[in-house]
């Protein structure tokens, strides 16, 4: 884990009353990636995510010129590391709700995690995350589904809302295999960075692509499926529920997230 001198928050280390209000005020939004060479596959990606984040539950953008900045001060001379950027704001609070403004940037630098599995078994849980498009820090429904799926057996829970779809799993994306075609499931969900880089890459990688609603009754009718994302390019899924699944290709779905270069912050 980080420690306290590799937290910034804009841009100079963490004061003890915003590292407070970060730990007790669950309201904000995140994105964490790897950094290799100095340079981010899908850059351009986390910082839309952080840019749309910080208008929708701030009001106002940070800018793009104001993250790179951030960014490179955070990551300083390190080569390869993870880095999470965070957004949050002290006026906030369940008591002032109201205050509307540019959003401070928390960066905290981590050496680079290993990916999640090589393999995952996951159990289906009835579950949707709260304003499922973003990428927000409030995080118990998903830890609870993982630690339930866990108890059970299982390594992962892969969520299927009120209406019967599938959507994403606690830390992921998660594509389905049809002959040669990579099936991403439509429902309200985070648009994964991983997700797209392995998108961008599957045509030369000698696959497609498509998105389509998938419900659970689809599940065996797929020929595999694999688990991605920021730290993880592709885990395959050996089993959903009772249903096991052949070995999806992934050489050539981590050769397409690969292809994608590194863009420099």
């Amino acid at each position: 884990m980080a420690h306290a001198g590799d937290i910034l928050i804009d841009g100079v280390p963490a004061a003890p009353g915003d590292l407070a209000h970060v730990a007790l005020v669950n309201y904000g939004a995140y994105t964490s990636f790897r950094v290799e060479g100095g340079g981010v596959r899908g850059l351009d990606l986390h910082l839309q995510r952080l840019e749309a984040s910080a208008l929708e539950l701030f009001g106002e953008a940070v800018g793009e010129a104001r993250l790179r900045e951030l960014m490179g001060a955070a990551v300083g001379g390190r080569g390869d590391c993870w880095l999470r950027v965070s957004l949050f704001a002290p006026e906030i609070s369940p008591r002032t709700p109201g205050w509307i403004g540019r959003p401070k940037v928390m960066t905290a630098v981590f050496p680079s995690p290993a990916p999640l599995a090589e393999s995952v078994r996951l159990q289906t849980r009835p579950y949707a995350r709260e304003a499922a498009h973003l990428k927000h820090v409030a995080t118990f429904g998903l830890i609870r589904a993982r630690r339930e799926a866990q108890a059970a057996g299982f390594d992962d829970a892969l969520f299927v809302d009120a209406a019967g779809r599938v959507s994403e799993g606690s830390l992921w994306n998660i594509g389905f295999l049809r002959g040669g075609q990579v099936v991403w499931p439509q429902a309200p969900m985070l648009a994964g960075a991983a997700q797209a880089l392995v998108q961008r890459g599957l045509e030369a990688a000698g696959l497609t692509g498509v998105t389509e609603p998938v419900v659970a009754a689809d599940l065996p009718r797929f020929d595999g499926a694999f688990i991605c994302n920021s730290a993880t390019p592709a885990c395959a899924v050996d089993s959903i529920d009772d249903h096991r699944y052949r070995p999806p290709p992934l050489p050539a779905l981590q050769a397409a997230w690969a292809s994608q270069p590194c863009q420099p912050i």
